[in-house]
């Protein structure tokens, strides 16, 4: 296959064109259902080349940070390419050809050496940041250096420089302000950036379309706060410096070039972001015009699902996609009674998916998950090792596993969940009911979504001493391969002591090594085979309790132009979004 897929097959997703709520999974009861439009899954809805107005978004609570280089929200790197551009990123297409890769900052997709060690890009001509200046090579090596190599400050994206680059013992920008120290990466002139490796890495490209690769002035850079004034590269900046809870306001940036850019990013003449936005008043507002997107791409609520699967002219403007996304809860062996396999498993058999299921919606909002990987993802195979009847949960099982673990009256856990996105809490809920009538006694502990990775969840040390041996969560792939989905939840090496996705905290010899293999296979089926292996010992561990390869039923107001669901961030494509005449409010 060609360079842009570096001999990968894409992740394919089935969508089925029409959908109803009802039946099956708890959905919503009652009226009759109408058939979803799902156009933008496909094709481009209302495509124009006008510009101008104001794009206004909202999010029920906040994202972790608005720093390029320290966030793993899969709608903030969605939303930052408003604003940061990087090395390479994906087309602005909607289906299979939205997950290829083109060059943004760079001339072309990465050149790798004879040995597999050295992948060089080299920039294009007239970059400038917001203020004027030139974006160099040293800009870009720069903003890996400090997203991958200091954690005590910029720890909440993911570590696969880190893992990857051959940099020694290199303390990090913040430690050792000598950027030629950094081994890992060298720039040979201003211009050209190379990237030196451990190990051979066939799907490097994909690391250089990550934000980590927006570049950043050295000079600009305040650590943590950088988010609060994120120098631009891309067509819009910020208006003025911005601070956690405020209304984020971004306008153009005259210094941008879109002579040099593959993507046509640049329709609105403003865009607003509004935080901790009540979620039905948010829906509310989406339905009436008033709003444009939500910005975390989950999909609307219970009462607007309702509203919008029974009303013919709402349905015409909304899409049910696959999302890519598998919801689970991570069961941490560190926690008691946890440390015993045994009540780890009593937890998986006693879960009952239907109402898990039923807590995001019924079948509108997905499929009942039986493994980690979904089946999007290459090397999927179907497995379901702690299978129920009906996957209503096995009290036979639960008694037997609870009776090894030689707490056969039950036992107390805690349960953490995002507290500001309420089908979260309602799955939380559910997996609380079901596991009650077996004597598993949970309390739920709810956590802000814009710290629940870096702080809570995604701090093995708070974690530990809160005690949550159960938390939910929610991942999709980084890029689309079994690598992408599955080694920063499994791996050993991704555990961090603040934003950390490995939330089991699953350091398996065996799984490790799959994953590091993988990495260095060139042969396609090998490594899907690999994956494969790597889902059963996960499901094996019994750390795991996958429960839902997601659906989301999103709407798109009938004034925002240029609606497509992006298959590389499974909700709709931020950059490309525009408004028709007269849409300024």
């Amino acid at each position: 296959m060609s360079k842009k897929w570096l001999g990968f097959a894409a992740a394919g997703t089935s969508v089925a064109m029409l959908l109803t709520a009802c039946g099956g999974g708890g959905g919503d009861q009652g009226g009759a259902d109408v058939s979803v439009d799902d156009s933008a899954i496909t094709s481009i809805v209302d495509e124009s080349s006008e510009q101008g107005g104001t794009l206004k978004f909202a999010h029920s609570d906040q994202f972790d940070s608005l720093d390029p280089g320290n966030t793993y929200y899969a709608a903030n790197w969605d939303f930052t390419r408003l604003y940061a551009r990087t090395l390479v990123t994906y087309a602005q297409a909607p289906g299979e050809e939205g997950l290829e890769l083109v060059p943004d900052l760079a001339e072309d997709l990465g050149e790798v050496s004879e040995d597999g060690l050295t992948w060089t890009y080299t920039l294009k001509e007239g970059l400038k940041f917001e203020d004027g200046s030139p974006i160099t090579s040293e800009d870009i090596a720069y903003a890996v250096a400090r997203s991958n190599y200091a954690p005590d400050i910029i720890n909440k994206g993911p570590t696969y420089f880190n893992l990857h680059l051959e940099a020694g013992d290199y303390a990090g920008p913040y430690e050792d302000d000598d950027l030629g120290n950094f081994e890992g990466v060298s720039t040979p002139d201003e211009r050209t950036i190379e990237f030196h490796l451990k190990e051979p890495f066939a799907e490097f490209d994909y690391l250089a379309a990550m934000p980590q690769t927006a570049p950043v002035p050295a000079d600009a850079d305040t650590g943590d706060q950088y988010q609060t004034e994120v120098v631009s590269s891309g067509p819009y900046k910020f208006e003025e410096a911005w601070n956690p809870g405020q209304q984020l306001n971004l306008v153009r940036n005259e210094e941008y070039d879109p002579e040099t850019d593959p993507l046509t990013r640049n329709r609105p003449d403003r865009i607003e972001v509004q935080w901790k936005q009540e979620e039905n008043d948010r829906d509310n507002r989406l339905i009436n015009g008033d709003l444009h997107t939500d910005i975390a791409g989950l999909g609307v609520e219970a009462s607007a699902r309702q509203n919008i699967l029974r009303d013919e002219e709402l349905s015409a403007n909304a899409d049910n996609p696959q999302t890519g996304f598998l919801l689970y809860f991570a069961i941490n062996p560190n926690v008691k009674p946890f440390d015993n396999k045994a009540c780890r498993e009593a937890i998986l058999y006693g879960a009952d998916k239907n109402a898990l299921q039923g807590a995001w919606g019924g079948s509108v909002a997905g499929d009942i998950a039986t493994s980690m990987l979904p089946p999007s993802i290459p090397g999927y195979q179907e497995i379901d090792p702690y299978g129920t009847p009906g996957q209503s949960g096995s009290e036979e099982d639960v008694n037997r596993a609870l009776e090894e673990c030689g707490m056969p009256d039950g036992f107390s856990t805690n349960i953490a969940y995002r507290s500001d996105r309420d089908k979260e809490k309602k799955a939380a809920e559910a997996l609380q009911q079901a596991l009650q009538q077996y004597g598993i006694e949970t309390q739920l502990k709810g956590y802000p979504a814009g710290s629940y990775t870096s702080e809570q969840a995604g701090s093995p040390e708070f974690v530990k001493r809160e005690e949550l041996g159960i938390m939910a969560y929610g991942w999709g792939a980084d890029w689309p391969s079994g690598y992408g989905f599955l080694q920063q939840i499994m791996h050993g090496d991704a555990i961090k002591p603040a934003g950390n996705s490995n939330l089991s905290e699953l350091d398996d010899p065996e799984v490790n090594q799959l994953l590091d293999d993988a990495a260095q296979t060139e042969s396609a089926e090998e490594r899907e085979e690999m994956y494969a292996q790597v889902d059963a010992l996960a499901m094996e561990s019994a750390t795991f309790l996958p429960y839902l390869n997601q659906k989301a039923l999103l709407f798109r107001p009938q004034d925002l132009t240029n609606v497509y669901f992006s298959e590389a961030y499974k909700m709709y494509d931020y950059s490309a979004l525009g408004l028709e005449s007269g849409a300024q409010n």
